[in-house]
């Protein structure tokens, strides 16, 4: 399928929610809402589950299903590990360096594991943990790429050896595009 024939693409505005599991979801909000500070905008049953959304900036937000008994395990963000998964971590937006250290002290101040400020280059981060091992990450764009269609600036694509869709889209389109089943 060729992509100059798919309908016009909505314009994305964020992230209205990630949509992860807890076990405990007192914890869980005890920890987003408490050390975190993100404000608990939501609350409802879904079936069985109990499923909160926190705020992370307008019409954005982390949402939790809570699965008493689900196994949870810890992962570093972005390193590689030991059983299948689909996230590797979260990242939330905050809006500069001044917020990031912040953050870190917050997290310090209540006894949270933290790492210093890490420069990728573009976006400057820390990361942490919450309680069940989710891998985090706080991260403010030094340079930001979004809302920018040119996909050659290289101080934001720096892959020495992209992958074959970077160069069609240097070139203006994709070529192709695979196609998804439900499961």
């Amino acid at each position: 399928m060729d992509v100059a024939d798919l309908p016009e693409s909505p314009r994305w505005q964020g992230i209205n929610h990630l949509a992860l599991v807890t076990p405990d979801m007192d914890t869980t909000v005890r920890f987003y809402a408490g050390v975190l500070g993100m404000r608990l905008v939501a609350t409802t049953m879904a079936g069985p589950m109990r499923h909160y959304f926190f705020e992370m900036g307008r019409g954005n937000t982390v949402a939790f299903f809570e699965i008493p008994g689900a196994e949870t395990f810890a992962k570093a963000a972005g390193a590689p590990g030991d059983r299948a998964i689909q996230l590797d971590h979260i990242s939330f937006d905050v809006p500069d360096e001044h917020a990031v250290e912040a953050l870190r002290k917050r997290l310090l101040a209540a006894g949270s594991e933290v790492t210093p400020v890490v420069d990728h280059g573009f976006i400057r981060s820390v990361y942490f943990t919450d309680p069940h091992g989710i891998a985090l990450e706080a991260s403010w764009w030094v340079l930001d790429g979004t809302g920018r269609d040119d996909p050659t600036d290289p101080a934001l694509f720096g892959d020495p050896d992209p992958v074959p869709a970077i160069g069609e889209l240097r070139a203006g389109s994709l070529s192709e595009v695979p196609r998804t089943r439900l499961v």
